[in-house]
Parts: C-alpha cells; sequence; structure tokens
C-alpha cells in the first residue's frame, strides 16, 4: 500500500475549493502574489493543508478566469497582461460599466448608495493609514459592488475577472507611490448616481478608468523569490 502524505487528505478544518479560490484571488489584488507567480501544487497543499486535487481544482477555476495561465511543461502561474492586453482590460472596461450605471441610475436605491459610501469610506481610511493592500484591495471592491447591485450575473462575472486583471496590469505597470484608484472620483460617480444623472456617472466613470490607465508605465519589474506560506499566513 502507497504510503498517505500529507498532500493526500485533507487536515482538519480544511478550506474548500471556494475558499481557496477566494484567497489566492485576494493574494492577486493585494499584490501578495505578483504576476508570473508560479503556483507549486505541493507547496500550496502543505500550506492551504488540503489535497493537491483540491489546489488544482482551485487553480483550474482561476485558469478559466484568465487570472492563472497553465503553460504545459512548465506549471501554472499568475498572469502576465502584456501592454496590448492591458490597453484591451481597460477598453472593456469603459464599455461595460458605464453600461451599469446607466442601468443603476434612476432606480438605486438609499440602502445601496450607503453600501458604495461605505466601501468609499472604508478605502479613504486605508489610504489615511498608508495600508496598500488594503486600499487595492477597497477600491477593486467598489467597481465590484456597483455590478452587484445591477443585478445582472452575467455582467458581474466579467466585471470581476476585469477588475482581478486590472490588478495584475497595475501590479506590472503602476509608477511607485501613484494612487491607482482616486477615491474621490469613486464619490463623484456615487454623487451622480444619487442625483440620477446617468449621462455625467458614465462620463465620470469612463473618466476615472482613463485616468487609472494614464497611471501604467510600460516597465517589466525583476524575478522574485515568493514564499508562499507567508502570503497566505
Amino acid at each position: 500500500m502507497a504510503k498517505t502524505t500529507s498532500t493526500d487528505v485533507d487536515a482538519p478544518g480544511a478550506p474548500s475549493v471556494d475558499e481557496i479560490s477566494e484567497r489566492i484571488l485576494q493574494a492577486i489584488w493585494e499584490h501578495r502574489l505578483p504576476p508570473g507567480t508560479k503556483l507549486v501544487e505541493e507547496k500550496l497543499s502543505e500550506v492551504f493543508g488540503v489535497s493537491r486535487t483540491k489546489i488544482r481544482l482551485a487553480l483550474g477555476r482561476l485558469s478559466h478566469d484568465s487570472i492563472l495561465t497553465v503553460e504545459p511543461n512548465r506549471g501554472t502561474f499568475v498572469a502576465s497582461p502584456t501592454v496590448e492586453q492591458a490597453r484591451q482590460v481597460f477598453n472593456a472596461r469603459r464599455v461595460l460599466e458605464p453600461a451599469l450605471l446607466r442601468d443603476l441610475s434612476g432606480q438605486v436605491r438609499r440602502e445601496q448608495l450607503a453600501r458604495l459610501r461605505k466601501n468609499i469610506a472604508l478605502e479613504g481610511e486605508a489610504r489615511e493609514r498608508n495600508d496598500r493592500r488594503a486600499t487595492i484591495r477597497l477600491s477593486g471592491q467598489f467597481h465590484l459592488l456597483i455590478a452587484e447591485l445591477g443585478q445582472n450575473p452575467y455582467l458581474h462575472k466579467c466585471i470581476r475577472e476585469l477588475c482581478s486583471l486590472t490588478c495584475l496590469v497595475i501590479a506590472l505597470y503602476d509608477a511607485p507611490g501613484t494612487p491607482a484608484c482616486p477615491h474621490h472620483e469613486h464619490d463623484a460617480i456615487v454623487d451622480a448616481l444619487e442625483q440620477g444623472d446617468a449621462e455625467r456617472a458614465c462620463m465620470l466613470m469612463i473618466e476615472h478608468l482613463t485616468h487609472i490607465e494614464n497611471t501604467l508605465r510600460l516597465e517589466m519589474p525583476g524575478d522574485e523569490e515568493i514564499d508562499f506560506r507567508a502570503v497566505f499566513a
């Protein structure tokens, strides 16, 4: 009988495939897993205390959404969008996100506006304490929240994927010290939504996404050794 190793079975209280996928995605959003990082199944199974099969399923989900790339005979890596792909991501967002705002405008409820305002406030607090990881995460969550409020699951899925790819693009190309997603622009978008001004909300969103794109610099970072245990501690 083959000897059972620590990666053959799940540890007590081990996370689900969904939870593992979400934690990996969160690490990408917070730039703890930079583009090009190789995700080794054996290492991740040890870190999460689960079988390699469960890790493989989690990585497969993220690969399906283009967040990870699988290279034959090499392994699975965090995606590294090219400059052209980065431009395509922003172009797609400039089409989809104004459409979401147009649907929301005029019918957004007070409690929905309050959720958006709360997210903006939390983002502002993260900026004040210079918590870049939380700032990046909350900036992305603002856009995901708009997609969620739109109650269109297909658009929500697209925006989730595009926001994740945007995080990778920012990790690759942003200028050091530049806030990638200024929260005051989020405030202005919500103001326009609250006033029922769909055209202004759409215009502000397009300007906002263009502003983010214009902070990019076309330089590739050097290779960096990743400590998976530290990332998911």
